[in-house]
């Protein structure tokens, strides 16, 4: 409720002149009201794709302007989810930049873990912007806006940077422009998506969507996003403004064509080493599980993760990975993918939270997974292991093999974990089914009230993990019954992909 003038919050209808954007007049809202459109819908906009970029890959996407158009005044937005984080200097990861020489460019990057807004001209550092706050929350979606209008009187009204509608005003650096300063975006000059002009250094890791440059205005985040009123929570919403010149909009949605400019300008981006696997449906609407470099075993010197934390490379001795989302209640599915090396090396399954936080290093047992007491249980080569070292059954006959594709699906309701392996239930015996078994495993597989981790441990193996967010080509693609996920078998009935709209609806 508007106390000045006794309006409600409304974010579709116009209202009268006397009443502030945006809020309802009492007169409105009885004729809404009658008219049983009151009270309306906060306008979200479902992002459905994200362009996800892999560093060790130099995936990146160019193009340079046919001609200049206005390098003092122009907004830029995008939702960004990391991947990498760390303050070494090979873990800066550049959004967007203009320019090819390190002497002449214009960058907006993760410097670190800080938000940074750089420019150099002729080697001389001519605008640098860079927050005191860290960002190093890999389960989130941030949204970056940096406007700039370098034709204002006041400095700091020149650039203007914002991370989920708050305004940054505290900076470890700041650099402002000269009044009438021109920078090297909207040049006719290579711009970039992903890393630097002149090398592939800095690459971005992580995920990308709804990128957005509009030349010629400087803007607030207003207009790409709102405050949904149910949950404070800022969402994305649709830009329904002009893009100026050179001005363009990525938003991923084809897959064969990830530099597609859907603004209505033809501002394409040339793609560079990106294909449509690297499409993905991890995005600030729907955000997926994916593995945390923050909460691992060993802290030191751990596995590599790769593909925007779908994917880990294990080391020459026994490493342990778990997700961003813990589970405690609802019914969940998962698969994982044996990309390559060892057979032998390798564990997945259920992962007990409590355990993980006990254990410092895991040593050569791996035992989070598949567990040092009855609660806590998993896949050890082919054999389900509980207590460290007890093998239940061999779960299904021979080792895995690479490109095998392991199925888990657990439910907190009936406290039931069940193993599968490319398309196959094992039903606790030599007998397996496409379909899950009532009564296999035992009650006893899972604490009730407790929280567990789907992980995977491995010794110079590459797995990918499939949270409904893959990494790898699908060859029969399966969504869960809400539409969510992308799996390679079907999913069983009542399970879901680890998502926040599935986590909101269903645990």
């Amino acid at each position: 409720m508007n106390q000045d003038n006794g309006g409600i919050i409304g974010k579709i209808n116009t209202p009268t002149t006397s009443v502030a954007s945006g809020v309802w007049s009492i007169e409105q809202q009885f004729e809404a009201q009658s008219s049983s459109t009151w009270p309306l819908a906060f306008p979200q906009t479902t992002f459905t794709n994200s362009c996800r970029f892999n560093d060790d890959s130099s995936d990146y996407l160019n193009r340079t302007p046919s001609s200049a158009s206005n390098r003092k005044t122009f907004t830029f937005s995008a939702w960004v989810k990391r991947s990498e984080i760390g303050t070494a200097t090979s873990q800066r990861n550049c959004i967007f930049s203009a320019g090819t020489a390190n002497e002449n460019k214009t960058e907006i990057m993760f410097s670190g873990d800080q938000f940074q807004f750089v420019e150099k001209q002729s080697d001389s550092v001519t605008l640098n912007l860079e927050t005191n706050r860290l960002f190093r929350d890999v389960s989130a979606w941030y949204h970056l806006v940096v406007a700039v209008d370098t034709t204002q009187s006041t400095s700091s009204d020149r650039i203007k940077m914002y991370v989920n509608s708050t305004q940054i005003s505290d900076f470890a650096s700041s650099t402002y422009p000269s009044q009438d300063h021109t920078v090297y975006i909207n040049d006719d000059r290579a711009h970039h998506i992903g890393r630097r002009g002149y090398s592939d250094y800095y690459s971005f890791d992580g995920y990308m969507t709804e990128i957005i440059l509009v030349d010629g205005q400087q803007l607030t985040p207003t207009s790409f996003g709102a405050t949904n009123p149910v949950t404070n929570i800022w969402e994305p919403i649709a830009y329904t403004g002009t893009y100026g010149t050179n001005g363009f909009k990525l938003n991923f949605s084809d897959s064969s064509n990830l530099g597609d400019d859907t603004s209505g300008n033809g501002n394409d981006f040339t793609v560079n080493n990106l294909t449509s696997i690297d499409q993905s449906t991890d995005t600030c609407s729907n955000n997926f599980a994916t593995l945390s470099p923050l909460y691992r075993k060993p802290q030191t010197n751990p596995s590599e993760l790769r593909d925007g934390n779908t994917s880990v490379i294990g080391g020459s001795a026994h490493r342990a990975d778990v997700p961003t989302i813990a589970m405690n209640a609802g019914k969940w599915y998962f698969e994982a993918k044996a990309i390559s090396g060892s057979t032998t090396k390798w564990w997945w399954g259920l992962g007990e939270a409590e355990l993980l936080e006990s254990k410092q290093n895991l040593g050569n047992t791996a035992n989070f997974i598949y567990g040092d007491d009855t609660n806590t249980q998993g896949v050890y080569d082919n054999n389900l292991k509980v207590d460290g070292s007890t093998a239940i059954s061999s779960i299904f006959g021979a080792a895995c093999a690479a490109n095998d594709i392991v199925m888990l699906a657990v439910d907190f309701d009936t406290q039931k974990v069940w193993y599968g392996l490319n398309g196959t239930w094992n039903n606790g015996s030599a007998s397996q089914s496409t379909t899950l078994n009532s009564s296999y495993p035992d009650s006893t597989a899972i604490v009730s009230g407790d929280y567990y981790y789907f992980g995977v441990g491995n010794e110079n193996t590459k797995w990918s993990v499939n949270y409904g967010n893959p990494a790898y080509s699908i060859s029969s693609s399966n969504a869960d019954a809400n539409g969510f996920g992308n799996f390679e078998y079907a999913v069983p009935t009542g399970f879901f992909a680890l998502c926040t709209k599935n986590i909101s609806e269903n645990g």
